[in-house]
Parts: C-alpha cells; sequence; structure tokens
C-alpha cells in the first residue's frame, strides 16, 4: 500500500471516529428512543463528505477505497448502527446503482447532489410478496410515448421516507410474456414525482433511528431518461451492488459486536459481586475472551474480503463476510446482556439496544439463509 493510501485511511477513520464519539454516540438511546435521528446531524455528515465515500472526486466524491469505506461504517456503527445502515445504504446501493450502470448525464444529474449530503439515495427492490425472491416483483414500468409510466408497491426502503431519489426495480415485461428475473429493470425516480406516495416509518425492533418505509407507484410518469442502463438487466445491477451492500452489512454488524464487548469490558470491571469485580471471576474472563476473538476474525474475514476486490471478489465471499458478521454480531450482543445480568435487560444500558440492532444484520441485504445457498454455489461454480 502507497503511503498516502495509508495517511489517507488513517485520517479518514480517525475523523469518523471522532465524530461518532462526539455528535452520535452520546444520543444514540435518544434518537432510538424517538425513532429519528436529527437532520442536523445528516447534514454535518454530508459536510465531511461522509454521503460521498464510494463516488469519484469527479462527481464531488471522496473516492475512498472499499476497505477504508468499510472501517468507516464500523466506526458509525459502533456509535450508532441507525447513522451507519443510512449512509451504508446511501453508499453501497443509492450511489452504487447510477455510478455503475448510468449514462454520463445521469451520473452528473444525480451524484454530486447526493455525494454532498443534499439529496438522500435509496434503494427498491423488495416487495410486500418479494423479499428473498427477488425475481417476484409485481411492480411495473409500461412505455407511454417516449417515456414509462410506474405502478405498484415497494417495501422495507431505508430512509424511503428522505430519498431525494429512489433506484426502484420494476417489471419491463408483459403479463402475456413474464421473463422472471430478466424481465425487471431499473429506474430513476425523483422522491417527490407526483404519484409516488410515501408510507409511515415501520415499528422496528432495532435501528428505530433509521426510518424504514414503503411507498406505492399511483401511475408515476417519467421520462425515458430515467431509464438505468439496459432494459431487463435491473435484477442483475441490483444483485450487483448488493455484493457491496452486504460488505457493508458486515462493517456494520462488527461495530455493533466491537461496542457490546467494550461495555461488557468496561461493566465487568466495575461491576462488584462476592466483594471483587466480576472481571476477576473465570466464567466472565472466558465469556470476554471468546467475544474479542469472534470479533477480530469477523474483522479480519471482511478486511480480507475487501482488499480482494480488485483481484475479481466471488459474491460467495461477500456472503461469507457477512453471514459471519452478522451471526457474530448476534452472539457477542448476546453474551454481553449475559455479562450486564439483569441491567443488560433494561433499556438504561446500552447493550439492550446493541442486541435489538444486531438481529437484523442476520435479515436485510439477504437472509443468513440465503446466504448460505450463495455460498455453498460458489463451491461448485
Amino acid at each position: 500500500m502507497a503511503p498516502e493510501v495509508a495517511e489517507q485511511r488513517r485520517e479518514i477513520v480517525a475523523l469518523a471516529r471522532d465524530f461518532a464519539a462526539r455528535e452520535i454516540a452520546p444520543h444514540a438511546a435518544e434518537w432510538d428512543r424517538a425513532k429519528a435521528m436529527p437532520r442536523e446531524v445528516l447534514a454535518k455528515l454530508g459536510e465531511l463528505g461522509f454521503f460521498g465515500m464510494r463516488v469519484p472526486e469527479e462527481y464531488g466524491g471522496l473516492g475512498l477505497d472499499t476497505l477504508t469505506y468499510l472501517m468507516v461504517l464500523e466506526e458509525f456503527a459502533a456509535a450508532d448502527a441507525s447513522v451507519s445502515v443510512t449512509l451504508g445504504v446511501h453508499n453501497s446501493l443509492g450511489c452504487g446503482m447510477p455510478l455503475r450502470h448510468g449514462s454520463e448525464a445521469q451520473k452528473k444529474q444525480w451524484l454530486p447532489p447526493m455525494a454532498s449530503g443534499e439529496m438522500v439515495g435509496a434503494f427498491a427492490l423488495s416487495e410486500p410478496d418479494a423479499g428473498s425472491d427477488p425475481a417476484g416483483v409485481r411492480a411495473e414500468a409500461r412505455r407511454a410515448g417516449d417515456g414509462w409510466v410506474l405502478s405498484g408497491a415497494k417495501s422495507w426502503v431505508t430512509s424511503g421516507d428522505l430519498a431525494g431519489l429512489l433506484v426502484v426495480m420494476v417489471r419491463t415485461d408483459t403479463p402475456e410474456a413474464r421473463r422472471g428475473g430478466r424481465g425487471i429493470s431499473a429506474f430513476l425516480v425523483p422522491g417527490g414525482a407526483p404519484g409516488v406516495e410515501h408510507g409511515k416509518p415501520e415499528d422496528k425492533m432495532g435501528l428505530r433511528a433509521s426510518h424504514t418505509t414503503g411507498f406505492v407507484m399511483h401511475d408515476v410518469r417519467v421520462g425515458s431518461e430515467a431509464l438505468l442502463g439496459e432494459e431487463g438487466k435491473g435484477l442483475a445491477y441490483a444483485l450487483e451492488v448488493l455484493d457491496q451492500g452486504r460488505l457493508g452489512v458486515a462493517a456494520q454488524a462488527i461495530g455493533i459486536a466491537r461496542a457490546a464487548l467494550e461495555s461488557a469490558v468496561k461493566y465487568s470491571a466495575e461491576r462488584q459481586q462476592f466483594g471483587r469485580p466480576i472481571k476477576d471471576f473465570q466464567g466472565i474472563q472466558f465469556k470476554l475472551a471468546d467475544m474479542a476473538t469472534q470479533v477480530a476474525a469477523a474483522r479480519a474475514l471482511l478486511h480480507q474480503t475487501a482488499q480482494q476486490e480488485l483481484a475479481g471478489r466471488r459474491a460467495a465471499q461477500a456472503s461469507m463476510a457477512k453471514l459471519f458478521a452478522s451471526e457474530t454480531a448476534m452472539w457477542v450482543t448476546t453474551q454481553a446482556v449475559q455479562v450486564f445480568g439483569g441491567y443488560g435487560y433494561m433499556r438504561d444500558y446500552p447493550v439492550e439496544r446493541l442486541f435489538r440492532d444486531a438481529k437484523v444484520t442476520e435479515i436485510y441485504e439477504g437472509t443468513n439463509e440465503i446466504q448460505r445457498i450463495v455460498i455453498a454455489r460458489g463451491l461448485f461454480s
């Protein structure tokens, strides 16, 4: 690694860590209870460039390499996973789709305002009846003059109600000639376009400060320039950027697990039982040692996967990182609650929130059951 790249990485990660410690971590519990984070925080993140981490400098972004980007996401997740997922989905999916497959005109229109944080990008693939089977989407676009008319419903859209840009996957085949996944195209739709009706934020178990919404498209009219890439390639494009998204989820999971480990270590040094701090008991020591080892192993796998990107990382490797990191987060947060004992079950202590935040990392960006299928297929390819 070139010295200048290493120095830039240290500076960016240190900036993220400092901002997270000062501006995010002290308020995470409050935002969780309020089920929202202040727009002012998002604006500050935009000013620092964190909404354009993966966007090239020519479009106003930081142009960070994958590993630096993932290290930043871990820092924010350790402070508040809701902030990390907001940034992760925006950077990897919202910006990733137009960056990889957009025309030059589309890139110049959408990427600069998204890189600055002026506009949030959202990714809309899932539907009420199409989650693990994305080829089953029913929302559709039909030609109308020199443009398109979009209709149908989308679900579980991160930052959907905040989005200035919706990257929407819909069917462009016809009911008489369905083509499965090859009949799905991607469109760039303004979040406030006439006919887009946003639902209220879901009342979730965890990541409560990050809004997850659905929306309905009532004959939303867009021009021909709204089609992203080639007709019929939308699902392929979506699955491609989901590899990047899964690495982001792994980084988020590691941040959550790290925060739980650090809380458990601190608490074990303070909590007294039988006249001694509980860190002196071998049962607690073994638990903390196993937690630390799991976090380190998950981080090592993620960083190795990120560094293999230029050599042509396969989807199976991204799935391995997401699978292992998310299950590590769930296991480590469970152990942290146990270290805290009865206090760990109370909302006055951080590990209760971390436990709730960890669970969804095993579900979104493809459930861990789907990750195992991807990994197994890779063994025979």
